[in-house]
């Protein structure tokens, strides 16, 4: 250690300045901390309840390019403050080395209670911090009031030359990851993770994603008597039944099983005379659009058509409302196992599933123009299949189980394990 001289006359003002500023330093670090990790929600509650302090955090928020200009003005000033006089002081105390012992005293005192200690408090406590600092730092705002109308047209120069800037808004995979990471910290359950994540990609889905295919269809010819469709209707177990002339491509109406009895029994009315008329979609239609044209005409029920003006399929409201909450049972339904475990890694899966729950559930990455697995499975074997036809995809091994003429019902997958690189590499 070099000699030092006498403490000059000072030395406790320019210990109480460094302590100051150090108190400081940490007090803009754990701010700046605590306005990027604090719980908005929660705030929000606590501002509608009349908590004034919230209010302020909350504004403050809503301003944060100045909020964060005056925390680095402030950071700056307090932090150059105290290297000046740490310099001073420990110049006249031990002369040529005083500079670099200063340096070196405050850079370890900043870096631990001007912006580590501070931090990681803010971090575990922001919602009490952002409170705490926001009277103080709402004033500092109103006194370095002409320094953030400089830097705010400097900032807007630069973006001016630099060109747009980038969205930042969340993309809907971004938000999945969200709620993901929500439902790990313990803060929501799994069904309600689900019901989120369902209500995210809600708008991405099409009518075409989850129709029920013309082959599924039950329906009558409006020529049918009522004999016929009574026991369509007790055999099908629909509330409703699709009315055809000639073919199922020439939809003409809706029948509701409440308008073919009437109190006495089967209506008197003739079937034209019943029925609804039915709603026609393309199948590129977004479910949240076709929920609001049902809505509207008051409908239940929506035919999709297919590029030649043939029907597609259908869509009900309860096959959109199933895509938000799951899966909608009733006392009639009969439970259908998508995906039946047969044995360790052998399972039965039913073709009518969508192709993107099949890529889930066995976590794949493909592309097809499939919507339904039945659809893929054409696609690997090429040709219509038959009981019994195989392929390999991936790590999964397949095999047609059941057919219904030219349809694909059931399959069953082996799921191999994935080999990994560094046993390929020992094995060879």
């Amino acid at each position: 250690m070099p000699d030092s001289l006498p403490l000059p006359d000072n030395f406790f003002s320019s210990i109480l300045i460094m302590l100051v500023c150090v108190i400081m330093s940490g007090y803009f670090s754990a701010t700046e901390t605590a306005f990027l990790s604090f719980n908005k929600t929660k705030m929000k509650a606590l501002a509608a309840d009349g908590d004034k302090r919230a209010a302020l955090v909350l504004s403050l928020s809503d301003r944060y390019d100045k909020l964060i200009t005056t925390i680095l003005i402030g950071n700056n000033i307090v932090n150059i403050l105290l290297a000046s006089v740490s310099t001073l002081l420990f110049v006249a105390i031990y002369q040529d080395m005083g500079a670099t012992i200063s340096t070196a005293v405050s850079t370890v005192v900043v870096l631990i209670f001007g912006e580590i200690t501070p931090k990681s408090v803010a971090k575990d406590y922001p919602d009490s911090f952002v409170k705490f600092s926001a009277p103080l730092i709402s004033l500092l705002m109103w006194v370095f009031t002409p320094f953030n109308y400089i830097f705010s047209g400097w900032k807007k120069l630069v973006g001016r030359l630099l060109g747009k800037k980038e969205d930042s808004k969340m993309s809907q995979e971004e938000l999945k990851m969200l709620v993901e990471e929500i439902q790990q910290d313990g803060s929501i359950d799994e069904e309600e993770s689900d019901l989120l994540q369902n209500a995210i990609t809600f708008t991405e889905r099409r009518a075409e994603d989850i129709l029920t295919h013309r082959v599924d269809l039950e329906g009558v010819s409006v020529d049918a008597d009522k004999a016929e469709i009574a026991r369509i209707f007790s055999q099908s177990r629909y509330s409703r039944l699709l009315v055809y002339r000639d073919s199922i491509d020439d939809i003409v109406g809706v029948i509701h099983q409440k308008d073919f009895y009437s109190g006495e029994g089967v209506t008197d009315r003739p079937l034209t005379e019943v029925m609804t008329d039915p709603l026609f979609v393309h199948p590129g239609t977004m479910i949240n659009d076709l929920l609001k044209f049902l809505q509207t005409s008051k409908s239940h029920v929506a035919v999709v058509v297919d590029e030649h003006g043939g029907t597609y399929g259908i869509v009900t409201m309860e096959d959109i409302l199933e895509e938000l909450v799951g899966d909608i049972w009733d006392e009639h339904d009969e439970v259908v196992e998508t995906f039946r475990k047969l044995d360790e890694n052998l399972f039965l899966v039913d073709c009518a599933v969508n192709l993107d729950d099949f890529c889930e559930f066995f976590a794949l990455k493909l592309e097809s123009e499939s919507v339904m697995l039945s659809g893929w499975v054409m696609e690997q074997t090429g040709k219509i299949p038959d009981v019994g036809d195989t392929f390999t995809y991936e790590n999964l091994d397949c095999v047609v189980r059941e057919t219904d003429g030219h349809r694909v019902v059931s399959l069953e997958v082996r799921q191999n394990p994935i080999a990994d690189d560094a046993d390929e590499k020992d094995s060879d």
